[in-house]
């Protein structure tokens, strides 16, 4: 987690942080916060809580998990957020977003009850995920499109972009999401990193991608 883009540190009321959890409730599939949200965060806000963390939320439209996942790659996006921000602060609380890259595991369906596992198809919402190969994550879902040199470049600027937003909505910290299979986390399993160029083999190389993310949202941030 990177933290106060406004002072040398962040100070929490107490030591209890909720974490992100995935609610799939955006509602016309724009990935803008709803009153779901605001209810959901603020309610814990207005609950006790040190610091209140937003669920992952993609830094560009083919980086969610699912449709009905959050992004923050538009003003109107960053508008939602920071009513929301506002709203936690006016608690009390401080206010953090895990931002992220579902890579071959996005557009999948969300998981809820009565839903299909896999990858949603593009007539139903969902897109061709991207990955650091083409091999899918697992069986059900699509093979993704392999990233290249610019699209990497694109991802990494996507994670600033969407953390220069962040700070714009007012959040306290952000938490970059490298884990549980997604985007970065491919990249840095030699599991799912097969590449042979300058983002896979060594572990130099499978930490390359996480390192240019974290130094870019360090610098905006």
């Amino acid at each position: 987690t990177i933290a106060s883009p406004s002072g040398p540190g962040l100070t929490l009321r107490n030591r209890l942080i909720v974490a992100p959890m995935c609610q799939y409730s955006v509602d016309d599939l724009g990935g803008v916060p709803t009153d779901w949200h605001l209810q959901h965060l603020g309610s814990m806000a207005a609950g006790g809580f040190g610091m209140v963390v937003t669920e992952a939320t993609g830094v560009e439209p083919r980086a969610r998990i699912s449709p009905r996942d959050l992004g923050l790659y538009t003003d109107e996006q960053q508008d939602a957020h920071a009513r929301i921000v506002s709203f936690i602060h006016a608690q009390g609380a401080a206010s953090a977003i895990q931002l992220g890259h579902a890579g071959a595991k996005a557009s999948s369906y969300p998981g809820l009850p009565g839903l299909p596992e896999g990858t949603v198809p593009p007539q139903e919402g969902g897109w061709i995920p991207r990955g650091a190969t083409t091999e899918p994550v697992r069986d059900g879902y699509d093979a993704p499109e392999a990233l290249d040199g610019g699209g990497i470049a694109a991802v990494v600027r996507a994670f600033a972009e969407a953390a220069a937003r962040a700070d714009a909505a007012g959040y306290d910290a952000v938490q970059i999401h490298a884990a549980h299979g997604y985007l970065l986390h491919q990249f840095l399993s030699p599991l799912t990193n097969t590449r042979t160029d300058e983002y896979g083999g060594s572990e130099e190389n499978r930490t390359r991608l996480t390192r240019e993310v974290v130094a870019a949202v360090r610098a905006v941030w």
